[in-house]
C-alpha cells in the first residue's frame, strides 16, 4: 500500500531507500509528503523556535498570516525559504486553518500553533500513527506520556468536562479535546465539513472525525508555555463557545453536512 510505513535497514539506509521515500528516523521512511500548517498573527519572536523544531523531511510549511503588524512573514521566509504564505482574508483560528488546509499539497496535514508551545520533534509520532493505519492522529496532553505546562486548573477542569460530554454524546474515547496539535490524511477533508471560524474549530474537527467513522489514534504530546507574547484564551468565554458547538453539532443533520462539504476545498486567501 502506498500509505504503509517502510522500515528501512539500519545501514546503509541511504543506499537502499528509494529516492521517492523521505527518511523520518533510522528505522522509518515514508512516501506521503507532509504539509505543516501554522496559523500566525504577530508571532515573529516565536517563529525561530517553531521553525527550528520542524523536521527537515517535511514536504512544505504553510504559514497562514492573520494580517500581522510585525515581521511574521519576513521572519518565516528567512527561516524557511520555501515557506508558502497564505494571507488570511477572514478572522479567527478556524478561518486560518481552513485557509491553510486549502493551500496544502501534501497527503498528510499537521496542525501546529505558532506560539512555541508545540515540539516539532513529535511530528514523527503523528506521522507514524497515520502511516500505521489511523486516519486522524489526535494529540493529547493527558494520554500516557503527554503533559502540559500551560493549563490553569480551571481550564484543565473545563477541558475534562467538555471532553466527557463529547465522549458521551458521540461515542468518542478522547482524553483531550481542546488541543490544536493534530494530524490527518488530507482525504479526511472530503468526509468532514469545517464551517467554524474561531478557536472552537479544534472541537468541531474532533467531533466530525468521529461522526464520519474515521479511525482515530491519540498521540501523547507535551505542551509548553508560550515563549513570547500573551495568550488571548479565556477559560469561561471559550468554554461556552466550545459547549455551543457541541450542542449544535448534535443536532446538525448528516445530509446537510454532506451538502456543505463542497465548500471546504475552495481556494481561500492569496498564496505567495
Amino acid at each position: 500500500m502506498a500509505n504503509s510505513p517502510i522500515h528501512a535497514p539500519s545501514a546503509p539506509a541511504s543506499s537502499r531507500i528509494p529516492a521517492a521515500y523521505r527518511p523520518v528516523s533510522a528505522n522509518l521512511a515514508i512516501a506521503p509528503p507532509v504539509s505543516v500548517v501554522i496559523p500566525a498573527m504577530n508571532e515573529a519572536e516565536n517563529l525561530p523556535h517553531v521553525f527550528g523544531s520542524l523536521p527537515d523531511w517535511i514536504h512544505e510549511v504553510v504559514l497562514v498570516d492573520g494580517n500581522s503588524t510585525d515581521d511574521t512573514v519576513r521572519v518565516a521566509r528567512e527561516l524557511w525559504p520555501g515557506v508558502k504564505v497564505v494571507r488570511q482574508v477572514g478572522k479567527g483560528k478556524g478561518d486560518a486553518l481552513i485557509s491553510g488546509f486549502a493551500a496544502c499539497t501534501g497527503d498528510i496535514i499537521v496542525m501546529v500553533d505558532a506560539d512555541g508551545s508545540a515540539d516539532g520533534d513529535e511530528i514523527v509520532s503523528y506521522v507514524s500513527a497515520l502511516a500505521g493505519g489511523a486516519d486522524f492522529a489526535k494529540g493529547s496532553r493527558f494520554a500516557n506520556g503527554g503533559g502540559t505546562d500551560d493549563m490553569t486548573p480551571i481550564r484543565r477542569l473545563g477541558n475534562a468536562v467538555l471532553c466527557g460530554i463529547v465522549n458521551h454524546k458521540f461515542g468518542a474515547r478522547y482524553t483531550d479535546l481542546c488541543y490544536g496539535y493534530n494530524a490527518f490524511w488530507k482525504h479526511c477533508l472530503d468526509k468532514i465539513v469545517l464551517d467554524c471560524t474561531g478557536f472552537e474549530i479544534e472541537t468541531l474537527i474532533n467531533i466530525r472525525i468521529v461522526k464520519a467513522g474515521l479511525r482515530v489514534q491519540e498521540v501523547p504530546s507535551y505542551e509548553y508555555n508560550r515563549i513570547h507574547g500573551v495568550s488571548h484564551l479565556s477559560a469561561v468565554r471559550d468554554g461556552i463557545r466550545v459547549l455551543k458547538v457541541i450542542l449544535k453539532e448534535k443536532a446538525v443533520p448528516r445530509a446537510l453536512r454532506r451538502t456543505q462539504a463542497v465548500f471546504l476545498n475552495a481556494r481561500r486567501g492569496a498564496v505567495s
